[in-house]
Formats: structure tokens, C-alpha cells, sequence
């Protein structure tokens, strides 16, 4: 409940130190445990954040997107899940006597990867929704800085008005293009578990040049 009274009043930022508002209260569970906060964003009216969106660091909130959470979330799982199952490779193969209780706790971590593959979908979807929304906000803001210049030249606006939009608009795209790199490495990182995963659960190869020497390899030699 302390918690809660402390963050009241305090400046909300987003992880790129964009100022989004005030908290102004908090909803609670009947424990006294936060749930969710109310964030006053000035002319964008109330906004209601889950808890654990927040950060708290000394006077500032930082905001935490719901897909940034999910996505580490979503990361932490699976590559405990593939250490697991690598751990219960290892012991199959070491001990003979434990393979029986090794194949029961491994179809667990597999049913584990399958409901993980189920939310990754959902996650990407996200991912590529913020990416679109990213790319649009771009555009806009490009084209602001183009029209500025525009009416700089037609001299509809002074040098110096130019020069304000072109340092706020530059910073909305400075902004913007750390979110969609943390994006890009984000769906790097869940492809390259994905590619760690259909390895381990791959069913062994015949080794080709085998195969091959026995195709070639007639009765009679």
C-alpha cells in the first residue's frame, strides 16, 4: 500500500525518457496489493497501466510496453525450458536406468513448448502490428519536417520555427528507431530460439554418406 502512496504525484516517462504524465492514483486488491495505476496524460485524458508495466527509479515512473514485457517473458520460458530438456538429454544418454523417467518428465517440456509456440504467435502478431505502427509514425513525422521546410523556403515560417520542428521531429524519429531496433532484435532472438528448439526436437538424421554407402552396397559384395 506504501508503495502506491510513494508513486503518487510522481512524472511517468516512457523507456526513452518521453514524458507521458502523472500518477495520479492507484487501484488496489483487497490484500492492499497494487493492480493497475491511473496516469494523468494531460489533453490524452486518463490512462489506466497494469502494475507491472512500471518501473520505479528514485522520482520517475518508466513505462514498460505490454509487448516488451511479453516478449522477455516469452524468452526467459523458452530458453529455460530448452536448457531443461538438453539437462534430461544428457541424463537419458548417461544413464540407462533413468531413461524411462527422463522420456515421461521430456514429454512435459515438449507440451511446455507447444503452449509457448501458441503465445509466440500472439506475440509476433503484436510485434509486427507496434512495427507497422512504428513505421506510420515515421512517415508523419517526416512529412511534418518536409513541410517545414517547404514553408521555410516560401518563407511561410522563420529560420528559427524551422529549426524547432526539425529538433522536435528528429527526436520523435531518434525515438521511434531504438523502439523498432529493440523490435528487430526482439524477433531475432525468439527466430533463433525457434531454430534451437526444432533441433533438439528434430527426429535424428541418417547420417548421409551411410545411407549412401548402403544404397550402393548390393547383396552380392
Amino acid at each position: 500500500t506504501n508503495g502506491g502512496i510513494e508513486i503518487i504525484g510522481k512524472n511517468v516517462k516512457d523507456m526513452y525518457g518521453i514524458f507521458m504524465g502523472k500518477v495520479i492514483g492507484t487501484i488496489t486488491d483487497i490484500d492492499g496489493s497494487i493492480q493497475s495505476i491511473g496516469i494523468d496524460c494531460g489533453s490524452q485524458g486518463l490512462q489506466q497501466i497494469q502494475y507491472e508495466q512500471i518501473v520505479v527509479q528514485n522520482d520517475v515512473v518508466i513505462f514498460i510496453p505490454k509487448w516488451r514485457l511479453d516478449s522477455q517473458r516469452l524468452i526467459r520460458e523458452k530458453q529455460l525450458t530448452l536448457r531443461r530438456l538438453k539437462a534430461l538429454m544428457d541424463i537419458a544418454s548417461e544413464n540407462d536406468h533413468m531413461k524411462e523417467d527422463a522420456e515421461m518428465i521430456h514429454e512435459k517440456y515438449k507440451s511446455k513448448l507447444v503452449t509457448l509456440d501458441e503465445a509466440e504467435s500472439e506475440i509476433t502478431a503484436k510485434l509486427e502490428e507496434r512495427m507497422t505502427e512504428l513505421e506510420e509514425e515515421t512517415k508523419s513525422a517526416r512529412m511534418l519536417l518536409f513541410n517545414a521546410k517547404v514553408q521555410c523556403k516560401s518563407n511561410e515560417i522563420s529560420d528559427t520555427t524551422f529549426d524547432s520542428v526539425k529538433l522536435c521531429t528528429n527526436e520523435v524519429i531518434e525515438r521511434i528507431s531504438h523502439e523498432i531496433a529493440e523490435i528487430k532484435n526482439v524477433k531475432t532472438r525468439i527466430a533463433d530460439l525457434e531454430l534451437e528448439v526444432q533441433e533438439i526436437t528434430a527426429p535424428p538424421q541418417p547420417n548421409v554418406q551411410e545411407s549412401a554407402v548402403s544404397y550402393l552396397e548390393t547383396p552380392e559384395s
